[in-house]
Formats: structure tokens, sequence, C-alpha cells
């Protein structure tokens, strides 16, 4: 890994935030959107963006919260809750736009954690310049006209134990990409719950189910993202 930075991009006729990771040489690289989960753009966030530019992806972290992190659940469910969801499609689009228009950039995917899981698939189907995705845990189930216009491919990684995630809302989204002959693959880690990617949290981690599901992820990547 080269160098982080948090840069602003154009974004709603302003400027967006975000947190820059860049690889080492000179590229073309293929570039990787990081979405946060809904404690915001934090440490565990930031790294996870640190290792996809040490595994030789240009990782940008959008910050959807604007400079707001949050450590406690009543603080990160507040901030969710406000979060307007149209307006932060607007904003990865916009992250989008900013790595096409990059010239050592010759590809895009993104990938999303608990909220951003569902963002992410959210940003692949508002964007073609979006490709593969990788959703972990991601629970808000989106409507089946947002689902079809995913052009894939997708990952899509939960925790057999995710309460919050019911087996349904799974095979749903399972059977709508199939439906559209979207190439996709579902992994269910049985013993994990929510958020087993997070070692930053003991609560929810699942080291067993983190190291293969980051491993699987950057399998899936430089399969579709790599020249």
């Amino acid at each position: 890994m080269r160098d982080t930075s948090i840069i602003n991009y154009p974004a709603n006729e302003g400027t967006a935030r975000g947190y820059l990771a860049q690889p080492d040489g000179d590229g073309p690289w293929g570039a990787i959107i990081v979405i946060q989960e809904w404690w915001g753009l934090d440490k565990h966030i930031m790294s996870l963006a640190e290792r996809l530019a040490a595994a030789g992806f240009l990782a940008l972290a959008p910050d959807l919260y604007h400079g707001e992190v949050a450590t406690e659940p009543d603080e990160a469910r507040k901030l969710a809750m406000g979060l307007d969801m149209p307006h932060a499609v607007v904003e990865m689009v916009a992250a989008a736009n900013y790595l096409c228009g990059r010239s050592d950039v010759h590809a895009i995917g993104a990938t999303g954690f608990c909220m951003g899981g569902s963002l992410a698939l959210a940003l692949a189907a508002a964007t073609p310049r979006v490709g593969p995705v990788a959703s972990f845990y991601g629970g808000r189930q989106l409507p089946d006209e947002q689902l079809r216009q995913i052009p894939g491919p997708v990952l899509a990684l939960y925790g057999a134990e995710d309460h919050g995630i019911p087996a349904e809302a799974r095979e749903h989204l399972d059977r709508v990409l199939t439906e559209q002959n979207v190439p996709h693959e579902v992994i269910v880690y049985p013993g994990a719950g929510h958020a087993f990617m997070n070692d930053t949290r003991a609560q929810g981690y699942d080291a067993t189910a983190a190291t293969d599901g980051w491993q699987q992820m950057i399998r899936f990547f430089k399969q579709y993202l790599e020249a």
C-alpha cells in the first residue's frame, strides 16, 4: 500500500468526502468502493480499505455521515435512521464517477458491510459504472425492481446466526438474481452472527468466518476486476 488520505470529490452540486487508500505502483488498478456500517466511516472501515489497497486495489470509502461516527448502538441507530438513502446513493454514484475519471482505474466494484451491504447492491443498481459487488450481511431488502437492475456479478455473505436477516431474505436475493441470470454466489457461515468481519467489536467478530470471507472477497474481485 502506497498511501492513504481524506479526499473530496464532486457530488450533489457540491463535494463529498471519503477515505482513499492507494496500492503500490502506478496502476491501472481495479477500484473498490467500500461502504460503511451504521457506525460511520470509522477505523474498521478505513482498515478494510487499507487491506484492499495492500491486496492491489484502489479503495475509496465514502463518508456518508459527513464526519459523524457513532460508538454506541443507540447513536448508530439514530444516524442510520437519519440517513437520506436516495441522497446516499447519489453520493456513492459520485464516488464511482470520480473513480471512473481517474486514468489509473480500469474497472470499479463495490463492497459494503451491514447497512453498507445493502447500499452496495443499491449502488450497483444505480450506475453501470459499478460491476462486481461483495455484500456482507446487508439486512435491508431492496425492492425487486431495484434488484433487477443489478448487472452483477454478486457475492453475498451472511452469518447463519444473524437473527436480523432471516433465511428468507437470503433466499429471496438468490431467487431474484437467478431469475435475472446474474452471476452470483451466496455464502452462509455456520455459527457466525451479524458483523462477523468487524474485529473491533468482540461481540460479533468471528475469526473463522472473517478469514474466509476476506479470502472469498479477494478471490471474487481478482476474478472480476483485474485486467
